[in-house]
This record gives C-alpha cells, structure tokens and sequence, in this order.
C-alpha cells in the first residue's frame, strides 16, 4: 500500500536520494496521465462532464480529472485501494511510513486537492470485466490496467467501447507485463500494439503514441524504471 500511495501523492523528486536528478525529467505518473488526456480534450473540444479511471488504484488521477471535470468515477478491483481513495477523499490527507532501509521507515503524507474538487469523485470497487450500469463517459483512462485483467480482448471489444460515448477520448496506458498472475497466458496479447489496434479499430480512431515513463520507489536505495505504451483514441 505504502508504495502505491508513494507512486501516486509523492512527486519523484522527493523519492530520489538527496541532490540526485531524477532521471529523463519523470514526472509523477497518474497527474501525467490525467493531464494528458485533459490536454487532448482541451485540444479536441471535448466538453468532459463525465470521467471513468478504471483501475483507479488509490485515486490520483480521479482527482486530477476532477480539476477540471464534474463527476468522475473511480473504479478498483482492490477493497484496499479504494478504501485508501475513500480516506483521501473525506479527509484531504492520509499518513504512511515510507520503507527507507529494512525496517526503517519515515513518516510521510498524502494530500488529495481542496474539498470542492474531492466531491466530484466517487470510488468504487468494481472487476473492469464485469461492471455495473455506470453510463457513458466523455473521458476514459484505463493505466496500466491491460495486462492486469483476466481477459484483455473482451476489455478493448466489448467494455471500452460501451463505455465511451462517440467523440469520447480514451486513454490507454500500459507496459505489456503480461503475468500467469492476473492473465492466463493463453489470452496474452502477442505483439502487444498492434494487436490492441486492431481490437479497437472496430470503435476508435488512434490519435497518438507515446512512452510514459514511470518510478517505483521500493526503498530509498532501489527503484524500477518503466515505460508504459501510452495510446490516445477517439470514439467513432
């Protein structure tokens, strides 16, 4: 839990040893997700009233998407995740020990924005494969949620495509990790991009490509370097 509030509320400057850079100008991953597809709207003329973070993990990017949108929905197969959302979004802050050195730990916390932004989000726990009614969306991101579902082809054929409305913009990001864990390998996209294109060609219109480099912190001394294939689509 620890390292994903870290990932998520802690900029990666303040995760790097002291006077070091952080390298190739990382910035924190879901703000920059979320800022990516607000600019793409902004560039699109997308008028975003509604916004679904699916796969929401402790609720970042839900909040920067409501910084500029009115209802956001954020959804998680993890109890412990949304529950984590829930306290940021009631309290404003959240406390947690940071993993320093074996045991070592230091005190540090997480800050959700202003009351008036919090509101706008509502979390939930959900399985992205079998939602309930939620609506449609004039925004979507789904981070580095692919290779964590059961079954990645019924998500690009059949959930995204009913979940965004026509003109919607869709944020897809992922490193293709594909693990036995989360994905029976007989369901692993091979050849992960192109094979992505064309599930969701049938639906959306790629506008572009780009790598979205990522830290994970798991302590002072060891980090994990990531480049998520981030996609950017428009619903036909």
């Amino acid at each position: 839990m620890a390292e994903y509030l870290a990932f998520h509320y802690l900029e990666p400057r303040s995760l790097f040893p002291k006077g070091r850079p952080v390298p190739l100008g990382i910035r924190n991953f879901p703000a920059a997700c979320a800022t990516l597809l607000l600019s793409e709207a902004r560039r699109r003329k997308v008028r975003g009233r509604r916004a679904l973070d699916l796969g929401c993990a402790v609720g970042r990017s839900s909040f920067e998407l409501a910084r500029k949108v009115p209802e956001v929905v954020g959804i998680d197969f993890s109890k412990a995740f949304i529950a984590a959302a829930k306290k940021l979004a009631s309290a404003g802050v959240l406390s947690f020990r940071l993993k320093e050195e074996g045991p070592l730990t230091r005190p540090v916390r997480a800050s959700a924005p202003p009351s008036k932004i919090r509101k706008r989000v509502r979390f939930q726990t959900g399985d992205a494969l079998r939602l309930p009614e939620l609506g449609t969306f004039d925004l979507l991101l789904a981070a580095n949620l692919l290779d964590r579902v059961n079954d990645p082809k019924m998500l690009l054929q059949k959930v995204l495509p009913v979940l965004v409305r026509p003109r919607g913009l869709l944020l897809l990001t992922s490193p293709y990790t594909w693990s036995k864990e989360f994905t029976p390998q007989a369901r692993w996209l091979k050849n992960s991009f192109p094979a992505l294109c064309k599930l969701l060609s049938p639906h959306f219109r790629l506008l572009r490509r780009q790598d979205l480099p990522f830290l994970l912190r798991e302590h002072r001394r060891k980090f994990q370097l990531t480049f998520a294939d981030a996609t950017l689509w428009l619903r036909h």
